[in-house]
């Protein structure tokens, strides 16, 4: 059959007539059909179609530009937008330089490496980056995940020299698999972590690096490794005799100061520069502090000599070898998926902000491009924190140029200012660090998503314990893998609806949506939200059934007509596979043993397709395929009142026949 056996709708209005029908698209080659759903897939939005009938050197540029958007917002840049952009990018290098010197300790690795990281990655982004507003540097969930992973396979203490090599592998690692997910558009498996899931792991996560700076708070010298509530307390508490009242002051004082400038940047946000130089201004002022009092030889512990100089190239560093490999190939894609889905969302909210779009396959290709590459020069794992791009969103930056600043004024610092962070108090990191965390834990995020869906908040809930209670790990896995038991949960156990009619309309709706809602004497329609594959098959047989046998034993008690026709709306379903269609099949068999007739409602055109390559339209007869419910109840209804009550399949057949 072809597109020539549709039938066109009928224009009259007597309920008795039938109705129109569905038309079967006309078959495709599969070659045809297999390159049309890839396409879909994978390219939802066309990015080729711009290279569509142009010369080959604009098709070069094209591509170029695919790659490299700087040259395409380049030839458009102005004076007035570097002026913007210098502001911007000296701002958020007064921020990145204190943050980046505290996430490289939190990752258990040199101080040094958070300025490294401060320098390379942005002059990569800001070539091959989308978003205008994105400031690329390490972030804290991302250091302490690297940092943990690493911890497990090389104790940090006992070979730093190894975990230093780990930590550039395992960042080569994931820049090599976001580059990826952007070359073969494969970016929608970051959408498996749910928002819900994100906000309980970011939330633990936070939690636990607040609890771990307690070490440097309270001036201890010795902590546990392990990243659990228990153990960590445990280690506080057994070395009580150990605690710096001084230290614990000073941190004390340095946290209460930075919320209080952030507090103060949130009501008046003209003023949002006095939070971005808040941690600068504490290590300038912790540093003073030190030098002046001597503080460090009253157990204060400071950071020590950062040498000067460049980052120097570390790809002879990368470790290739077993068993190490394993673990640097784990922690690399895990942080790399956690680092990206940060990144991503950060770009498309402040695009969102200020009205452009940015590719999302080209950030997760320059995110990877520049984690390549900084693992290669003494980098660890970058992508674009919120707080630093917000700061630059604040700032007015125009492009990414603002990066390029950020790194030359980091640049800077390394070439001439290093020796001045020698008396930096680990402590005054430590508040800034804790600072910064206490932003992430989004309790109101929780009470939303409770008042919202109790299951997103037993989600978040569950991946916060998991965190908090087990590890970092432990709480990662428990995150995706109820977000993909839900996900399973939707398919395999799909919702169904009995419609009714809404009183002097041709409208049906859900009767328990709609109380007002009336069901059709003698027909039963139901609703089916969700494609219909080897999942839920067999729930939805059972389910129709059941539905089935709860009308007729309803018709019964109330004493009205018997049951003639079971309407399937199928206009949500968009597709069906083989154990679909012989569910239909089995559900036919069972209309027909009780002397009903099964009628379709606007099938999709893949159903359709499928449906008579199955030979399940010529089963049930084409005739009773139809485009509305309220075409389907008039042919149910002239069937009711014009043949004999509970005809059989040849009965009706013929009955049809003489209309």
């Amino acid at each position: 059959m072809g597109s020539a056996d549709y039938v066109y709708p009928s224009t009259a209005t007597n309920m008795e007539e039938p109705g129109p029908r569905v038309a079967i698209p006309p078959p495709q080659p599969f070659v045809k059909s297999f390159m049309y759903s890839l396409k879909e897939t994978l390219f939802p939005d066309d990015p080729f179609r711009q290279f569509k009938n142009q010369p080959p050197s604009r098709k070069l540029l094209l591509g170029l530009q695919f790659f490299f958007p700087v040259l395409e917002w380049a030839p458009r840049y102005t004076l007035s937008f570097f002026k913007s952009d210098v502001i911007a990018g000296i701002t958020i290098a007064s921020l990145a330089i204190p943050q980046g010197i505290s996430y490289a300790k939190l990752a258990n690795l040199p101080p040094i490496l958070g300025l490294y990281s401060s320098f390379v990655p942005p002059l990569i982004y800001a070539m091959m980056g989308s978003s205008r507003d994105m400031a690329v540097g390490t972030v804290a969930i991302g250091s302490l995940l690297l940092g943990s992973m690493l911890s497990g396979a090389v104790d940090p203490n006992v070979d730093p020299k190894l975990f230093l090599h780990l930590a550039f592998t395992a960042t080569f690692f994931a820049g090599i698999l976001q580059a990826s997910l952007g070359l073969f558009r494969l970016g929608f498996i970051v959408d498996f972590l749910s928002h819900a899931s994100i906000v309980g792991f970011m939330g633990g996560a936070a939690t636990v690096v607040c609890l771990q700076q307690l070490k440097s708070i309270l001036g201890l010298v010795h902590f546990t490794h392990d990243a659990d509530l228990v153990s960590m307390m445990r280690s506080i508490f057994s070395q009580t005799h150990e605690w710096r009242w001084e230290s614990a002051v000073l941190g004390c004082g340095f946290i209460f100061f930075l919320l209080v400038t952030r507090y103060f940047s949130k009501r008046r946000p003209k003023f949002f520069w006095v939070s971005a130089m808040a941690p600068l201004t504490s290590v300038i002022l912790g540093s003073l502090l030190v030098y002046l009092t001597h503080a460090e030889k009253h157990g204060i512990q400071v950071i020590g000599e950062l040498k000067k100089g460049l980052n120097p190239l570390s790809f002879k560093d990368l470790v290739f070898v077993s068993p190490y490999v394993s673990t640097a190939v784990k922690a690399g894609f895990v942080t790399g998926i956690i680092t990206l889905a940060e990144g991503i969302a950060v770009g498309r909210s402040f695009a969102m902000f200020k009205g452009y779009h940015t590719d999302g396959n080209k950030e997760m290709i320059a995110i990877g491009t520049m984690n390549i590459v900084g693992s290669l020069t003494s980098c660890y794992l970058t992508t674009g924190p919120f707080s630093r791009s917000a700061v630059n969103y604040n700032a007015g930056c125009k492009t990414a140029v603002s990066n390029i600043v950020m790194a030359i004024a980091v640049m800077i610092t390394l070439l001439f200012l290093t020796p001045l962070f020698y008396y930096t108090p680990l402590v005054v990191l430590a508040a800034i660090i804790v600072s910064a965390m206490l932003g992430l834990i989004d309790y109101q995020a929780a009470i939303h998503l409770w008042k919202i869906d109790k299951f997103d908040f037993f989600v978040c809930i569950s991946a916060y314990v998991g965190v908090v209670f087990g590890s970092v790990d432990i709480g990662l896995v428990i995150a995706v893998f109820i977000s993909v038991l839900r996900l399973l949960l939707f398919v395999a156990r799909p919702r169904t609806f009995v419609l009714g009619n809404i009183p002097n309309s041709v409208v049906y709706r859900n009767v328990e949506q709609y109380p007002n809602a009336t069901p059709v004497p003698g027909i039963l329609i139901l609703e089916i939200d969700s494609p219909i594959y080897f999942a839920n098959a067999s729930y939805l047989r059972e389910r129709i059934t059941r539905w089935i046998d709860e009308e007729e034993d309803r018709i019964k008690a109330a004493g009205e007509t018997g049951l003639q026709s079971v309407i399937l709306d199928m206009t949500t379903i968009g597709n069906i596979d083989t154990s679909g269609i012989s569910m239909l099949e089995e559900v036919n068999k069972i209309a027909d043993r009780r002397g009903l007739q099964l009628v379709l409602v606007n099938p999709g055109s893949e159903v359709m397709k499928k449906l008579n390559k199955a030979k399940f339209i010529e089963a049930i007869g084409q005739k009773w395929v139809f485009l509305t419910v309220e075409e389907a109840v008039r042919a149910c209804n002239y069937m009711l009142h014009t043949c004999k009550p509970n005809p059989g399949k040849d009965e009706s057949e013929a009955c049809w026949n003489n209309v």
